[in-house]
Formats: structure tokens, sequence, C-alpha cells
């Protein structure tokens, strides 16, 4: 009887190995799983915000054709409305203000180069 029960000991020993410690891979496999999930949820809320507030796109309410910088902190800013209207906003760290209100044909131009202004020169 001490026989069987020493095989049957032996034989327990072995069918339950000591769990082996968890690989490289699946350590990083477990990191970069949810990362990516978390990436991807961000994504979508990202894209269906913009979607529902109409941020950007072809039908957002304001849409910047172009950024001037004038000084380290100040721009001037073109904006077209979804109605077709165009602003000049000059941007400070201080504050916003209208600069001007402008027609389609002041983005249009004539397509000739504007002339140079004489310089007066003294003999």
């Amino acid at each position: 009887m001490p026989l069987l029960l020493c095989c049957a000991a032996a034989a327990a020993a072995v069918a339950d190995p000591v769990p082996a410690a968890p690989s490289a891979w699946r350590e990083l496999l477990g990191i970069v799983v949810p990362l990516a999930f978390v990436i991807f949820a961000l994504f979508l809320v990202w894209r269906l915000a913009r979607r529902r507030y109409g941020l950007t796109g072809k039908d957002a309410p304001l849409s910047v054709l172009q950024i001037l910088p004038v000084g380290p902190r100040e721009r001037v800013v073109l904006l077209r409305t979804r109605a077709g209207k165009l602003f000049a906003i000059g941007v400070s760290a201080q504050s916003v203000n209208l600069v001007a209100t402008l027609d389609q044909a002041d983005l249009e131009g004539s397509g000739d180069p504007p002339a140079e202004p004489t310089q007066s020169r003294r003999h």
C-alpha cells in the first residue's frame, strides 16, 4: 500500500506541473491590446463629435482660409462663413478683433502683380 501511495503522489506531481512564468510576448500583448483599444475608442469618439457638432468639413460653420503672422503672438486670420461671407480677424494674446469684411473679389485678384511704389530719388 505504501508503494501505491508513493506512485500516486509521483503521478500527481507529474500531472500538475508548476505553471510556467508568463513570456515576454504575453506581457507585451497584455499592454498593447488594451492600449490599442483605448486609442481606437478615443478616435471613434472624436469622429462622432466632429460629425454631430459639425466642427470641420465642407459644412462647417467657419473655415480658416489663411493665417498671416504679423508678430510673435499676433496674426491676421481670414475666415469664410457657411454663407460665403469673408472676414479678416486680428488675433493677439489678449484680444480678437474684426479687421475687415471682405468681398469675394478681394480674394480673386486681377492676376497682375501689384505695381511697386515709386521711390523719389534725390540728386
